[in-house]
């Protein structure tokens, strides 16, 4: 592993990208295999609802997804090829990870709050062969097309003595323990694919994300310079590994540097956040926005009762109320950093905590570019505009090294709408302008995706999924104002003409859609009208109805 105590944050970032885009390289190796060199060291600190809780080695984990490898490997799995898993924050969702990128295969992320449509897509989409669960989702996996045609093989973590089982399913530990030892990894390209991650669309179905293998090298730039996460700190990032932030920097990004990652599964509730910070004494805590503003509503006597640690506050997602980040720093006199990304980049512009990149923070700015990364503002044609000027917010890709989206899978088209300039500017969908010290403000989108609590949710797959309901003849979707979760999903539904208005019948359709496609994305509000706003050409027009 690169020192990079004494490299300027330049040269730190030129080291990794030498060490992950080689042409022989493991992510399973990066992640996991290196640091087995301490026995003791811990990779997972787990925690249950329960308040259970049990520590894992990096050497445990490299020893039990070996033995996992070596099943998937006997069952058919290969380099290049897919496997998904459907998994909460646990030991077994590492195991399943590192076992699929020893074996050079890709791994596609299913949040557990998808519903059946939502995981028919992207298994579907991206040709998964594989798919591991555990009993509580497994109902869903039976009501997908790709299980019913016979497309998908499914390992289930079951509880107990095979409750949770299905016919046909391979039972997750029971494999494992018959299983041999894959001791050899895959070695791969640093242009290889680890990743295949599902991002919501503003016109079309979900994009499945391409992340290849040298991408890691953007991962620890953000640790190390974004988090300053050091080697005396206790990291819990909250967000879930169904989503990038989760997954990049939750699931992947402490382990890669050989720090130990803390996954809770529990339902998010602030006196459980309380309680977790104060149990492990978090040293280093990222979340998204709604935990920040949760923690707040939660009032000062909840706050008050717990003793801190807490060194570093970040928050990721979407841009953090500058009323919320005084509120801490009163309570703990900790200046929440609020950085950009997104499932394309990863992070890209942040207020950096390592010294080496740290500047003063301007609140109501994500900060300036992250090491790595050139963050510009541009105007429709790629032109770049300068200090105060609205834009469009984009990576300059000939002076971004760390810059790893090359497109999405199976979509050329889409691909290109995100590039201008001749393919010089990667247009990131958000609208910020700059100040003259290089300092980033968001505006807003800049097209219809909706941002709640730290999801990214597109319009078109949740109105695809109100329209299957038998009283919906026409819907648009939009995000609103919430002060919890920043936007909440809010639905126009033009009802078909033997169905009556009312409340029982929003309520039918919100369970539904719940039901259909995922807990995050069905509409907290429905408002029924008479007709939508359209287009001459018969386009709905969202922005009037955000108006």
């Amino acid at each position: 592993m690169t020192d990079h105590a004494h490299l300027s944050p330049d040269a730190a970032v030129q080291e990794w990208l030498k060490e992950y885009g080689g042409t022989r390289v493991n992510a399973a190796h990066f992640i996991c295999d290196r640091h087995t060199d301490i026995p003791e060291r811990i990779a997972l600190f787990y925690e249950t609802a329960g308040g259970e809780s049990s520590k894992w080695t990096f050497r445990e984990l490299r020893d039990l997804s070996q033995k996992l490898a070596a099943f998937l490997r006997a069952a058919g799995v290969g380099k290049g090829d897919r496997v998904a898993a459907m998994l909460p924050k646990s030991p077994e969702l590492l195991i399943t990870t590192l076992a699929v990128w020893r074996l050079g295969a890709v791994y596609v992320p299913l949040f557990t709050a998808f519903g059946p449509d939502a995981i028919d897509y992207r298994v579907l989409d991206s040709r998964c062969k594989m798919v591991v669960t555990n009993s509580a989702h497994r109902p869903k996996i039976s009501q997908t097309q790709a299980y019913g045609q016979g497309a998908l093989e499914v390992v289930t973590v079951s509880d107990g003595l095979g409750k949770g089982l299905r016919k046909g399913d391979y039972s997750f530990w029971a494999e494992l323990e018959g299983a041999g030892s894959l001791d050899e990894v895959e070695w791969v390209t640093g242009d290889d694919l680890m990743i295949l991650l599902y991002t919501s669309g503003t016109t079309g179905t979900p994009k499945g994300v391409e992340v290849p293998i040298r991408a890691l090298a953007s991962f620890e730039t953000y640790m190390r310079f974004g988090l300053d996460l050091r080697e005396n700190d206790v990291y819990w990032n909250m967000a879930d590994p169904g989503w990038a932030y989760g997954l990049y920097y939750n699931l992947i990004g402490a382990m890669l540097i050989g720090k130990g990652t803390l996954f809770v599964n529990a339902p998010f509730d602030p006196s459980v956040i309380y309680r977790v910070l104060e149990k492990y004494r978090v040293t280093n805590f990222a979340s998204a926005p709604t935990a920040y503003r949760a923690l707040k509503a939660h009032g000062l006597e909840a706050a008050r009762k717990h003793r801190f640690h807490i060194r570093c506050a970040s928050s990721a997602g979407e841009p953090l109320n500058p009323e919320v980040i005084q509120w801490f720093q009163y309570l703990w006199g900790v200046q929440i950093h609020d950085q950009y990304g997104q499932t394309e980049l990863g992070m890209a512009a942040n207020n950096h905590h390592h010294p080496a990149a740290e500047r003063p923070i301007k609140l109501g700015s994500m900060g300036p570019s992250m090491p790595g990364f050139r963050m510009v503002v541009v105007d429709d044609e790629g032109n770049e505009l300068g200090p105060g000027q609205e834009g469009h917010f984009a990576v300059d890709t000939r002076q971004s090294p760390v810059m790893w989206f090359r497109g999405y899978w199976n979509a050329p088209d889409k691909t290109a709408e995100k590039f201008v300039a001749s393919g010089r500017y990667y247009l990131t969908g958000d609208t910020v302008s700059r100040d003259e010290d290089g300092y980033f403000y968001f505006s807003g989108r800049s097209d219809d995706i909706i941002l709640s609590a730290g999801y990214r949710i597109g319009p078109f797959e949740v109105e695809s999924a109100i329209m299957k309901h038998d009283a919906v003849a026409e819907v648009a979707v939009i995000g609103v104002p919430d002060e919890l979760r920043g936007e909440v999903v809010k639905a126009y539904v033009v009802l078909k003409r033997d169905y009556q208005a009312g409340e029982a019948l929003a309520e039918e359709i919100k369970g539904f859609v719940k039901a259909q496609l995922s807990a995050h994305q069905y509409p907290r509000e429905i408002e029924f009208v008479d007709q939508l706003p359209k287009t001459p050409s018969g386009k709905v027009q969202r922005f009037l109805l955000r108006k």
